[in-house]
């Protein structure tokens, strides 16, 4: 079924070779794999935490002062976040070790998604936010809580 739902979103958005569309998810509709209910998935997992070394907003590599974090770093015209009705919401950028951090277009960071283990995003404060699904053209899909998604809006 969600997978369904994000081919069915990539078809109607618009085309940008690396932009990520912003979906919002049911969570009842999830499979066990992508969603909290399965430990890789869980925010308990330390991996998962937002105080572990490669997620911390304390790591200069998540920080959105870091080069390639920045809103005006040029790499993140092509790493938009968009929904789908076209508004940009914010960008992606992944950092050195691979965690993938997600900022809204003042530069925040909203949440992240741990360099190993996972699909899922997280709230730098630690909440399940959603998951991440890569494309072939090496794209990426977000499906993210009601919660989540309003944290792009500020």
């Amino acid at each position: 079924m969600m997978r369904l739902a994000l081919f069915l979103t990539m078809l109607a958005a618009p085309a940008a070779l690396a932009d990520a569309p912003l979906m919002v998810l049911d969570r009842t509709q999830l499979p066990f794999d992508l969603g909290p209910g399965n430990p890789a998935n869980s925010p308990a997992r330390p991996g998962n935490a937002p105080h572990a070394a490669w997620n911390s907003a304390g790591n200069t590599a998540n920080a959105p002062t870091a080069p390639g974090n920045r809103p005006t770093d040029r790499v993140n015209e092509g790493r938009v976040i968009f929904t789908s009705d076209g508004s940009v919401v914010g960008y992606y950028a992944p950092n050195a070790v691979g965690v993938l951090n997600l900022f809204d277009t003042q530069g925040r960071r909203i949440a992240y998604r741990p360099a190993r283990g996972t699909k899922s995003l997280f709230t730098v404060q630690g909440a399940w936010c959603g998951t991440v699904d890569g494309l072939r053209d090496g794209s990426l899909v977000l499906a993210v809580t009601p919660d989540c998604a309003r944290q792009f809006m500020r």
